[in-house]
């Protein structure tokens, strides 16, 4: 029996759907912590070899539809399968990369297999339509623990040896962990069938405004969520020279940052299966537009307190647009829909390194790009006001998946 076969009516608990999340951010940033090691030993400035990482977040939101249709045409375990042997062969040859060029590359293909998570693993985290704020929250807590855990292990990886480790050492534990996804997936349970009033055939009313407004908050938190994630790391190198210079001791900040402010997905995943998205969404957008900005005017303690509340913000967003999506969206439709909305998420994001490597060569300090991102926040908090208040009966979470 071949893999496609053995895997094509599969399904799997939470807990590893949210273990995978938890790699997917972490091996998409490895690099960020790396590259300022690799870009020595290949003889270039942070600026310079930060370039060289715009592929794999490019192809991280790109490829994002391509996973939704394969999903789509064989089936969503097996492209999960695929995902996990996928980026961690991809973070292995980075790790063996002779020449910038050749690591640009590795870090592309780490983009192409990183995109399947998203609209795929979500897709299958939601397809059961329960308690799903909740289940998003705890689900995104673990996707930034990746996020926290990458300074931090990197850093560590960093004192005892050099960015290639850090690459293999990712890679070969990602494929280890895909053998016990495999193991850990179960034939799926079919619901009875129920009457056709009774499933999702359609998009719930409303949907036009609702994905018009998670797309506007998707965009701008896409960019906001992908600077933050990227630069905060080496901004607490240069920005903390009270507190520590050390790539360890920075890089420990920045996960409790991290670590710290995942939890906020939790709270907002409680909070919007009580009280309509739409208010929450608001309220967190201006907490990005003030916080945000703070932390481009602060040294040391002040500016590590301002980034661990702005970052609250940040990831608190997370949780929402994919709790609106299952609400208006069919599950037959979730997939392509996800798909989109990461592409754009996380090609937007994409966006930080040029961005921020001309900023920094054009003389401007780093918080420059802090300034920036605060002033974008004001369209999430444009999503809130545009986003609708929906009636109960006809939230799509509330009938079974098709």
């Amino acid at each position: 029996m071949n893999l496609t076969s053995a895997v094509r009516s599969k399904t799997i608990s939470d807990i590893y759907l949210n273990i995978s999340h938890f790699l997917d951010h972490f091996i998409m940033l490895v690099f960020a912590k790396a590259a300022y090691d690799a870009g020595q030993y290949f003889g270039l400035g942070y600026e310079q070899i930060i370039i060289y990482g715009v592929a794999g977040f490019v192809l991280f939101g790109g490829m994002a539809p391509v996973a939704a249709q394969l999903a789509d045409r064989y089936s969503r375990s097996l492209l999960m399968v695929v995902y996990h042997f996928g980026i961690g062969i991809a973070a292995i040859l980075a790790g063996l990369a002779q020449s910038v060029w050749q690591l640009g590359a590795a870090i592309g293909l780490i983009g192409v297999f990183a995109a399947i998570y998203h609209p795929v693993g979500i897709a299958m985290l939601i397809k059961g339509n329960r308690s799903i704020g909740l289940r998003l929250g705890i689900n995104g807590v673990f996707g930034n623990m990746g996020v926290a855990a990458a300074p931090l292990i990197i850093g560590l990886l960093l004192t005892v040896g050099d960015w290639r480790l850090c690459f293999i050492a990712s890679g070969l534990f990602c494929i280890g962990y895909g053998i016990l996804f495999i193991m850990a997936l179960a034939d799926e349970a079919r619901p009875a069938a129920h009457a056709g009033s009774s499933q999702a055939t359609g998009f719930a009313p409303g949907w036009r405004m609702a994905l018009g407004a998670m797309l506007l908050s998707t965009a701008s938190g896409g960019f906001i969520f992908g600077a933050m994630t990227f630069v905060v790391p080496r901004y607490f190198e240069i920005s903390l020279p009270n507190i520590s210079t050390s790539v360890a001791m920075t890089g420990l900040l920045a996960s409790i940052v991290y670590a710290v402010a995942s939890f906020t997905q939790v709270g907002v995943g409680w909070l919007i299966d009580r009280v309509a998205p739409k208010w929450v969404l608001f309220a967190i957008g201006i907490g990005q537009v003030v916080f945000v900005a703070l932390a481009a005017r602060f040294t040391d303690y002040a500016l590590f307190f301002a980034m661990l509340v702005a970052m609250c913000f940040v990831f608190g967003q997370i949780p929402i647009t994919d709790t609106i999506l299952s609400r208006y969206v069919p599950d037959s439709w979730r997939a392509r829909v996800l798909s989109v909305k990461f592409m754009v998420n996380l090609t937007i994001g994409a966006s930080v390194l040029p961005i921020c490597g001309a900023i920094l060569q054009a003389g401007y300090q780093m918080a420059a790009l802090f300034s920036l991102m605060s002033g974008l926040a004001v369209l999430v908090v444009m999503a809130g006001v545009l986003l609708p208040i929906q009636a109960d009966s006809q939230r799509l979470d509330r009938v079974p998946a098709e």
